[in-house]
């Protein structure tokens, strides 16, 4: 079974040979090759540079060869052209924060622009890597995009989005579906690109409880997928923090749902394998481990989610950038190396 096949049977539970694996933020600083990149551009000139995005999107492959391979870009490069005066200072900074009713209305308009640079290197990395790889495009879910949206900085508790769905829920309510539209388009752009996998990010959806979450984030994203086409690609949705929200979210529509490392695993394959297939979810600092001792997690990880229809390696959020590159090529072998017993 090729890799890119792998890929797309796990996420729609169908057999595969062994699960599929790849690594949310699997390019960026852990790697040398990408630091020497890093070093002479910056975020903005490497994401906007097709050849330049397509060429860091690939370093890890190289390296590892994942079944999967996730473009080079960041949630927030659509809000460029939806009116967002957008800054990386290394992280996001927003000059003009959306503030009233009225900001709304910079939220209009297509981000066919921004995107366009993402989108030619998602073509270039389907040329590149035909069946040796799925190529994964991804988007920011409107909750996560309305909490950067609304604060210059983001603070650590997203006060501001919090705050204001409670003393203005309508105007939240009417900004998520503005951000829906942004998401859609983010998909359907990278979907008419090529992208075989998709993945939508919920940030900031842990901090709700499963009420409120049904209320804003998760009818956005309902919003969202709605707005897609029947014969989309299969979408992953991942939230952090979540595991209270594991219903909710498998029941969004998505075909996989990504775990963060607080989720046992076991318990979600049961309680949700049926419906969805599930992604995830080591928990990333355990790839500072000794080598023998990573395979035995993956593998125990592994054995946890065959439990479910489809499970695809990874792990339960982004590589952290002190992540030793040892570690890294420790869990890739021990997903590859993985039979069932």
């Amino acid at each position: 079974m090729n890799p890119r096949q792998r890929m797309l049977s796990a996420c729609l539970g169908q057999p595969t040979d062994r699960p599929p694996v790849w690594l949310m933020r699997q390019a960026g600083r852990y790697l040398p090759e990408y630091r020497d990149i890093r070093a002479g551009t910056s975020f903005l000139e490497r994401s906007s540079d097709p050849e330049l995005a397509a060429e860091i999107s690939l370093q890890p492959h190289r390296r590892f060869a994942m079944d999967g391979v996730v473009v080079f870009s960041d949630i927030l490069i659509p809000l460029i052209d939806a009116g967002v005066e957008l800054r990386f200072d290394p992280g996001p900074l927003v000059s003009n924060p959306i503030r009233s009713e009225s900001d709304l209305k910079r939220l209009e308009g297509s981000i066919e622009s921004s995107m366009r640079p993402t989108c030619d290197a998602i073509r270039m990395l389907k040329r590149t890597l035909g069946d040796d790889a799925a190529v994964i495009g991804f988007a920011g879910a409107p909750w996560t995009l309305a909490a950067y949206a609304l604060e210059e900085r983001l603070s650590r508790d997203v006060l501001t989005l919090g705050s204001l769905s409670y003393n203005s829920p309508g105007l939240v309510e009417r900004l998520l579906e503005k951000l829906a539209a942004v998401t859609a388009e983010t998909l359907q752009l990278q979907i008419d690109a090529g992208a075989d996998v998709l993945q939508i990010f919920d940030t900031w959806a842990g901090l709700l409880d499963a009420s409120r979450f049904r209320r804003f984030a998760g009818r956005a994203i309902e919003s969202v997928l709605a707005r897609l086409p029947a014969d989309r690609p299969p979408v992953i949705l991942f939230a952090r923090g979540a595991s209270h929200l594991e219903s909710e979210l498998a029941s969004l529509g998505a075909e996989v749902v990504s775990l963060d490392w607080r989720t046992p695993l076991q318990q979600a394959a049961q309680s949700l394998g049926a419906r969805v297939s599930l992604q995830g979810n080591l928990d990333p600092a355990h790839l500072h481990a000794p080598e023998d001792e990573i395979e035995r997690a993956v593998h125990a990880m592994i054995d946890r989610g065959r439990a479910a229809r489809g499970h695809i390696v990874n792990l339960g959020h982004g590589i952290q950038p002190t992540t030793p590159v040892e570690g890294v090529g420790a869990f890739v072998r021990a997903a590859r190396s993985w039979t069932p017993r």
